[in-house]
């Protein structure tokens, strides 16, 4: 029988209740949600209150290095960044264009695609914005780099970006907020936490919410980190400015003076652009995440090795973990089910759906997810996250499935754990101790 049945205590947004979901494991879409009527012995899945189910979680920022090239697959592959999105219960993600053949036109764009065609889980691609770039001709997700980072595609002046941004009025455009010239100015200094200050960030925040307001811009703000800065962004929401916002695992759990007080060969493995911030940052993102003030909940998911780290290579490792780091933010930090739901698994949703119908015009690859992902709605992708609220989670390299074997939360023990992953009416992660299917 193609209809499958699941009982679970299921959060969104709306709240928290026992419902029982009927899909197409050959379509792969939700069938109906509603009040519990199947006795427990005929339903094909049913989860007892120590488990929560949310529609499939979506990380909408993470590298996974492949691209035409092929010059980073060592990195990570599209293959690979999958098996760790499923290990740590993400059923789709989107991926940024500094690669060493950005995506910036309709041709190298859809060649990317092309290349997620293997994917076991649908991959969003970021368009690059760059100093010669001009807008595709369908609609995508852009990425503007405001200043150096892992790639070639960033902006070295700020008057450089708005002479390029003029020409994308109207568009998703992403913004990584580091002022070019304020790093420039740093470069020098004694360490990483000093070559790339808060007020680059800030800086950066205040010009990039003027671009959003000015070229009519629907605007997001990436893995922001500095605590001082929501004030600027709040002030933009008011004025009706279409801003967005989101925040990394790492940004909420580790602060500069923890990673301060870390030997020096340690310390370099937390290097992160922008860097992780003071416990005074910490404590005001994680207060806007429970007054729903953040958007997205991203990892910025960046491979590289330990080896690669040790030299000096920014960036941090985070799909084998998210849904492990959900429970701490559930049980320990005491923030609601319903704003979980809402910062991984809606607004996510309406992230990568909004593009569904211009993509499915260009690719064939979009098309078996319905409606999208996000939502314990009928005709939705029957894709879910369920997590284990009593079995706590240690991370390990035996558990980590990304190519860079590495994890900044190696070691860390988080309250909760993942359960299980539902992706298209199929489950592809059943107890971690089988997650070695993926």
């Amino acid at each position: 029988m193609p209809i499958k049945s699941i009982q679970a205590v299921c959060a969104t947004s709306k709240g928290i209740s026992r419902k029982e979901i009927l899909f197409d494991s050959e379509s792969g879409l939700i069938k109906s949600v509603g009040e519990c009527k199947l006795p427990k012995s005929n339903v094909d899945f049913f989860y007892d209150d120590d488990f929560l189910l949310f529609a499939g979680m979506g990380d909408i920022h993470i590298h996974a290095r492949e691209d035409i090239s092929g010059i980073n697959n060592y990195k990570e592959d599209f293959n690979s960044v999958c098996c760790a999105a499923l290990n740590g219960g993400l059923v789709h993600v989107a991926d940024m264009p500094n690669n060493p053949v950005p995506p910036i036109d309709d041709k190298s764009y859809l060649s990317k695609v092309d290349l997620g065609a293997k994917s076991l889980v649908p991959i969003l691609m970021y368009a690059g914005i760059g100093p010669e770039t001009r807008p595709l001709s369908f609609s995508v997700p852009y990425k503007a780099y405001m200043g150096p980072s892992v790639g070639d595609l960033y902006f070295k002046s700020n008057a450089d970006l708005e002479n390029v941004l003029k020409h994308y009025r109207h568009q998703w455009v992403s913004f990584h907020c580091e002022d070019p010239e304020i790093l420039d100015q740093n470069k020098n200094k004694s360490d990483h936490f000093k070559r790339r200050p808060i007020q680059a960030e800030l800086m950066a925040t205040d010009f990039a919410l003027a671009l959003i307001e000015k070229f009519e811009l629907k605007g997001k703000l990436c893995h922001y980190s500095a605590g001082d800065g929501l004030n600027a962004i709040r002030a933009a929401r008011k004025k009706g400015i279409s801003v967005t916002c989101e925040v990394t695992p790492q940004h909420l759990f580790f602060t500069e003076e923890r990673i301060r007080a870390m030997k020096p060969a340690e310390q370099i493995l937390f290097q992160m652009n922008p860097p992780i911030r003071t416990i005074s940052d910490s404590k005001k993102l994680m207060d806007a995440l429970r007054n729903n003030e953040i958007d997205y909940l991203a990892t910025d998911h960046a491979p590289h090795s330990p080896k690669e780290k040790a030299a000096g290579m920014s960036g941090l490792t985070g799909l084998d973990t998210y849904a492990a780091f959900v429970t701490w933010l559930l049980i320990d930090q005491k923030i609601s089910a319903e704003t979980i739901a809402f910062i991984t698994t809606e607004n996510p949703g309406r992230f990568f759906n909004q593009f569904l119908e211009s993509l499915n015009k260009k690719t064939e690859l979009y098309k078996k997810w319905g409606k999208g992902m996000g939502f314990l709605e009928p005709d939705f992708s029957a894709s879910f996250t369920v997590i284990n609220l009593k079995k706590s989670h240690t991370v390990t390299n035996a558990n980590i499935k990304t190519k860079a074997l590495w994890s900044p939360f190696l070691g860390v023990t988080f309250p909760g754990s993942l359960e299980a992953v539902f992706l298209s009416g199929n489950i592809m992660f059943d107890k971690p101790d089988q997650s070695d299917q993926l």
